[in-house]
């Protein structure tokens, strides 16, 4: 999809323009208020009065109605998208739903050219940058197609020419719409690496296109196998993936936007690119979106690719630990007793919770030999933040508040978002081995907030926060497939950090 910028002058103008579509917004409340409704609905001899005579006009956020050849208006189709009411206190995520509604709204009328007038309308839910930031994020992932495993269609779609309204001289609406579309080519890159199926997508795979990352954003990546694990002391990782006949990988790639000195910004990403449970092995039905199990490590991928296309001047570092977890005569064991790259012991009571083990090591790679500012991880962890929080927000796991302030303010801003759950040490005590240092698991209470206090063993006292993505890197059903979550909130969170 090709978007633009068009500065057409006033509303009477816009309403002239020729265009196969034109799309704007209407607000829940007095929805003919806006310059531009007065506008279109004087120019169309009262279309939209009418319309509103007879409660055909979409308020509400995610309401779209498409009419085609409207009399008086330049455009052959005008799409009307309802914004919601203004009062609503989740303004972010109603705005996003309403840019999504109307992206897919436009992307179902075939129209080839449109101008997207969606952010003209006033509205106190968000303010007119974030609605193109939103209207551009939503245009992106309503063109988005996973394709490279289907015979190619015999009908060829054009590519889109979408017009964004906007004057010259808004230079915050364009700086909005640059890190909108730097964090949906992050989104798309990770929801290809999610959607690529796990015979293609191995850890060798991800490694690969983390070097392909490296050589087109001139990002300096570097990856450890085999024997060099051993030497780093990469021991709970290598135990997860010593079922497998594929090799593990652990993959850090740099973004160095900011003098050699500036501390890192670190992403830690779990990439088990197919998680059969081990020998703890899972029900089959609904194993193989299993392959999901690397959404984390592909969400690093994809961060890293919008720092670069914005030259973010900060220092961010991507480590990925990369592995299967199959159930193959090697396999580690429930009861093994296994060292950590720390020096703590581990009880393995479940291989099925085999996430932790490889970001306990790579945590501990990270604190003692990056010398980090941050750490984050981003982990399809546990089906217990699914349990807790459902579909819409990723767990956030912090030890500092002001960190946890910050990440939050960046899910808000994006629309992606996160909900904050507990540390406490009072959860600590379900962690405990009779053999071992610690077990790997704590017990059915609290699966996702044991989990991250297990992760926060290893993580010493460096700002951390753990981001549990299991409930929000996929989806299911009929539309399968990777989100791209939380890219926009990472990539947020960077430019908040570099003050862009």
């Amino acid at each position: 999809m090709d978007i633009q910028w068009q500065d057409v002058g006033d509303d009477a103008a816009l309403v002239q323009c020729e265009t196969d579509c034109l799309v704007m917004g209407l607000c829940e409340k007095n929805p003919l208020e806006s310059p531009l409704a007065e506008a279109i609905d004087q120019a169309s001899g009262g279309l939209l009065s009418r319309l509103q005579q007879t409660r055909e006009l979409p308020r509400k956020a995610g309401d779209t109605l498409l009419l085609h050849a409207p009399a008086g208006i330049g455009a052959k189709r005008l799409l009307l998208a309802g914004l919601g009411a203004s009062e609503k206190a989740d303004g972010a995520r109603s705005s996003l739903a309403a840019a999504r509604a109307a992206a897919a709204a436009l992307i179902a009328s075939r129209a080839v050219t449109a101008l997207w007038a969606l952010a003209e309308t006033p509205t106190n839910l968000c303010s007119r940058s974030q609605m193109l930031a939103f209207s551009v994020r939503a245009l992106h992932e309503a063109d988005y197609r996973f394709e490279q495993y289907r015979k190619p269609a015999e009908e060829s779609v054009p590519e889109r020419r979408v017009s964004l309204i906007a004057a010259a001289a808004d230079t915050q609406a364009r700086r909005s719409v640059r890190v909108a579309a730097a964090a949906a080519h992050g989104v798309a890159l990770t929801r290809d690496l999610g959607n690529t199926p796990p015979n293609v997508c191995t850890p060798r795979y991800l490694a690969e296109q983390a070097l392909a990352l490296g050589r087109d954003w001139e990002l300096a990546v570097e990856v450890f196998g085999g024997t060099e694990l051993e030497a780093l002391g990469l021991h709970a990782f290598q135990a997860v993936a010593q079922g497998s006949v594929e090799p593990p990988r652990l993959i850090v790639i740099r973004h160095q936007g900011g003098p050699p000195e500036q501390a890192p910004i670190v992403l830690v990403g779990k990439g088990v690119t197919f998680d059969a449970g081990g020998i703890s092995i899972k029900p089959s039905a609904g194993m193989d979106e299993m392959k999901f199990d690397m959404c984390g490590a592909a969400a690093v991928l994809g961060t890293l690719r919008a720092c670069a296309e914005l030259a973010l001047p900060v220092n961010v570092i991507g480590v990925v630990a990369a592995c299967e977890n199959m159930p193959g005569g090697r396999a580690q064991r429930p009861g093994d007793v296994i060292r950590s790259h720390s020096g703590k012991t581990i009880e393995v009571l479940d291989t099925d919770a085999e996430g932790r083990l490889l970001l306990c090591d790579a945590l501990s790679y990270v604190q003692q030999t990056l010398a980090p500012d941050t750490i984050i991880d981003l982990a399809t962890l546990t089906g217990s933040i699914v349990i807790a929080l459902g579909h819409v927000h990723s767990g956030l796991f912090v030890n500092r508040d002001p960190l946890a302030a910050a990440l939050l303010r960046a899910g808000e801003q994006s629309g992606d978002s996160a909900w904050w759950m507990p540390l406490d040490e009072d959860y600590q005590p379900q962690l405990k081995s009779t053999v071992a240092d610690l077990a790997n698991v704590g017990g059915r209470p609290g699966g996702s907030i044991t989990a991250a206090c297990f992760l926060a063993n290893f993580v010493g006292d460096v700002p951390w926060a753990h981001l549990d993505i299991a409930g929000t890197a996929w989806t299911s059903g009929a539309n399968k497939g990777g989100t791209g979550r939380p890219v926009p909130l990472l990539v947020q969170y960077l430019v908040d950090r570099a003050s862009l």
